[in-house]
């Protein structure tokens, strides 16, 4: 049985595993119109068929430390910066993420209570009452260098680089770190953010915990599901109605290596699209023919549901479209591939497999 439909709390498109120029304009678009915002840890979502979606209790938006005490960081430590930089890190007490899915794996690692700022895309529980140091998604030097940080954490999409430099130049350690851009990145990302935090045995156990329950996953999928034929046809689409944003997901998107994992075909990818995002057309969905469309809950949300994404030209015309057929995961945790993301790929094999589809 798949899950209700559920509503977003509203996160945007931040980790993502577009070109840099791309995702920045994305970016931008998304700051404008994302808010702050189900067991612990787990990754919201719900299909919407029969046009009737179902209310789901809303649950805490939490992620989950390891077990024991927190791990007490061995410094200095220095870490190989995704900007040519080697920079090293002689304490640890007051840190910085500034994304969504740094921010997530810090607290999972066990030192959340080291946290002293947040990226408006970090939403979960724990960290909702830090305060914000970004404007439009954009970092604010200020607001970071005011926190008197011993650390901070960014990644490739952040920006904007003269806001970096001047947090470097002030002497704070930067570490920049690589994107996950699939779900084999995911243990990569651990073991970097751990071993620059001087936290390298937490980044193991976490590592192993991580793809121990994503290999949990993996297993409930049909094997006629993950490698033969019939398996449905999925495409992601990026959908911010507000500044009328309407995408279609391609080879290196994101969403392309957990719908292939939770034992789909990415349909944006399969059609022959090669760009991680293109404008949606009704060509290229006619093309791409998906049994279920993939959306953001917010960005469902933004274009006032499964009513309203039938008005985008073409949808109404695909499988999906005349079937209704409609999978959503939360903005925060869909694209981050950190510890959660077993959550996620539960979430897409419940909804893309669902009984009697």
């Amino acid at each position: 049985m798949t899950a209700p439909l559920r509503a977003s709390d509203g996160r945007g498109l931040r980790t993502r595993s577009a070109p840099a120029a791309a995702l920045a304009l994305l970016l931008t678009l998304v700051a404008l119109l994302t808010g702050c915002g189900g067991k612990e840890g787990s990754a919201k979502g719900g299909s919407g068929q029969g046009g009737s979606p179902t209310a789901a209790r809303p649950a805490a938006d939490r992620v989950e430390p390891l077990a024991g005490p927190a791990p007490a960081p061995t410094l200095p430590a220095t870490a190989r910066s995704a900007d040519g930089h080697d920079v090293t890190v002689r304490k640890a007490d007051r840190i910085v993420p500034l994304t969504g899915s740094l921010s997530e794996l810090v607290y999972s690692l066990g030192l959340g209570d080291k946290v002293v700022a947040r990226d408006i895309t970090t939403t979960f529980e724990q960290a909702k009452r830090l305060p914000v140091v970004t404007r439009a998604h954009d970092v604010s030097a200020e607001n970071v260098l005011s926190l008197k940080p011993d650390v901070v954490l960014a990644d490739t999409t952040t920006g904007p680089a003269e806001a970096l430099a001047q947090i470097r130049d002030a002497g704070i350690p930067l570490v920049v770190l690589e994107p996950a851009k699939r779900l084999s990145d995911v243990g990569k990302r651990i073991d970097a953010v751990a071993a620059a935090l001087g936290v390298k045995p937490a980044g193991t156990a976490l590592r192993q915990r991580t793809e121990q329950r994503l290999a949990a996953v993996e297993k409930e999928i049909p094997r006629e599901k993950k490698h033969g034929e019939g398996r449905p046809r999925v495409a992601f689409l990026y959908l911010r109605g507000s500044a009328s944003v309407y995408l279609l997901g391609g080879a290196g998107s994101g969403a392309d290596s957990l719908i292939e994992a939770a034992g789909g075909v990415d349909a944006g990818k399969d059609s022959g699209l090669t760009k991680d995002f293109t404008p949606i057309t009704s060509e290229a969905l006619a093309k791409a023919a998906p049994d279920v469309i993939l959306v953001m809950t917010k960005g469902l949300d933004s274009v006032g549901g499964i009513d309203g994404l039938e008005k985008i030209p073409g949808v109404a015309e695909t499988p999906a479209g005349m079937n209704r057929r409609v999978a959503s995961v939360d903005d925060g945790v869909l694209l981050n591939f950190g510890p959660r993301t077993d959550q996620v790929l539960a979430s897409l094999v419940g909804q893309f497999h669902a009984k009697g589809k």
